[in-house]
């Protein structure tokens, strides 16, 4: 169990049977009346972001996640396969239970399976990635503006916005949590 003062960043709770994070927290006096504490909690089965206020002195289960090491497999219509290196055990997610957040994620790779009581609700994909351009508009000579970009198709199908010297066939690095062009390799 853990109190609304004893919340911190980052921390994982459970409340109304849905399992929340904690983006931030206030601790509020007022001149008049008794504290309490202002909190931002993130979803983590749905995503949505709520506010909320607490009483110091609330308590609720502390949630455990449990992250697992996956090997990402292959994808077949709305159903994800998933290995365990160690027991090769195969474990088959919904497409809906995940989201796209394996949109920058290459058959073979390596993730971080996110559960709680058994039930699978997130995967962490490695924080960035290195993927080949299959499609995008061809750079001309001259095309040296700074912060201009054009949109690029990735090899697992994602499309992201690159700058215009950037051409088909080239191998870029990719910020999974944002989709962000980092650099060409």
């Amino acid at each position: 169990m853990i109190s609304a003062s004893e919340f911190r960043n980052g921390a994982t709770i459970e409340v109304d049977g849905d399992i929340f994070t904690v983006l931030e927290f206030q601790h509020v006096k007022p001149g008049k009346g008794a504290a309490f504490v202002r909190t931002k909690l993130k979803n983590l089965t749905s995503g949505g972001v709520v506010e909320r206020t607490f009483r110091p002195t609330e308590k609720m289960a502390k949630a455990q996640i449990d992250r697992k090491d996956l090997q990402y497999l292959y994808r077949d219509g709305e159903l994800y396969h998933f290995m365990d290196t160690e027991n090769f055990d195969q474990t088959v997610i919904n497409a809906s239970d995940i989201g796209d957040t394996l949109k920058f994620v290459k058959e073979n790779e390596m993730v971080k399976i996110l559960s709680h009581n058994g039930r699978v609700f997130g995967i962490e994909p490695p924080l960035s990635v290195v993927l080949e351009i299959i499609e995008t508009e061809p750079g001309f000579k001259g095309d040296t503006a700074q912060g201009v970009t054009k949109p690029a198709t990735l090899e697992t199908g994602a499309v992201i916005n690159v700058p215009l010297f950037v051409g088909t066939g080239e191998k870029v690095k990719i910020d999974t949590r944002t989709g962000e062009y980092l650099g060409r390799t």
